[in-house]
């Protein structure tokens, strides 16, 4: 069952969403040559309870941490570690918050110092294909347009779109009915109606699609070794088409 939120609600999910930008935009910040991703976890969890909140993924089914930080082949629930970054890398950072009783979740993908033209070109692409799919939120549109504009973008540009996992509803739980596949052919699935909540997060690989779980039950890399980035906004559905409760103030530098 698909839950559409109460203007109210969604003020309160604005609330949760705003969070994580902020604490997002300050990870990327202090991503560097050097820095671990353990770092970066332990910073996150501490301004989560600054700001009275608590972190969604820690405990969640057992995951281990505040934060999802998966690099280069990584795509998405890698495990923070004590492996400094190196210039060069590219990281995913996944993160999630309770607030009052509602979830926000987000991811961006930052380079670790300078990176190589093609990995800024994966991270282009990928962040471009989150907001065409943007584009595609308002009522009456297909659940499917999202999909499928991400992946026009990506294989466009001779990417390459993870078809394991795929984005959510996002509400007083952190994953809702519907889920939203980052491919598809448009005009099928739910129709989009004022007041849904959508976490729309495309995953796309540099190489193939196929990916594989690790040992640890959780990072899922590339089968190919190949870059993955990954870019998630939480976006409602209103009378005036899309809110992005994500929206960070500054571009994310690269």
């Amino acid at each position: 069952m698909i839950v559409c939120k109460s203007p109210a609600e969604i003020e309160r999910m604005a609330v949760a969403n705003g969070l994580v930008a902020r604490i997002l935009a300050e990870l990327a910040e202090v991503t560097s040559p050097g820095v671990t991703t353990r770092e970066l976890d332990a910073l996150a969890e501490r301004r989560i309870a600054e700001a009275g909140a608590r972190p969604a993924f820690k405990g969640y089914r057992g995951y281990p941490a505040t934060l999802c930080a998966s690099v280069n082949e990584q795509v998405v629930h890698g495990i923070p570690s004590d492996r400094p970054m190196k210039e060069g890398d590219i990281v995913s950072l996944d993160m999630g918050v309770v607030v009052d009783g509602f979830y926000g979740d987000s991811a961006i993908t930052v380079g670790v110092g300078r990176i190589a033209p093609e990995a800024d070109r994966l991270l282009r692409v990928t962040e471009e294909a989150l907001g065409r799919a943007i584009d595609q939120v308002r009522a009456g549109a297909r659940l499917s347009d999202i999909g499928h504009a991400v992946q026009a973008v990506v294989e466009a540009n001779g990417f390459s779109v993870v078809r394991e996992f795929v984005g959510h509803g996002i509400g007083a739980a952190l994953h809702e009915e519907p889920q939203i596949p980052n491919y598809g052919e448009p005009g099928r699935g739910p129709r989009l109606a004022e007041g849904m909540v959508l976490a729309i997060e495309p995953m796309v690989n540099a190489g193939k699609p196929a990916v594989k779980v690790l040992a640890d039950g959780w990072t899922a890399v590339t089968r190919d070794g190949s870059l993955s980035a990954h870019f998630e906004h939480t976006v409602a559905v209103t009378a005036d088409g899309a809110r992005v409760l994500t929206r960070r103030e500054a571009t994310v530098r690269r």
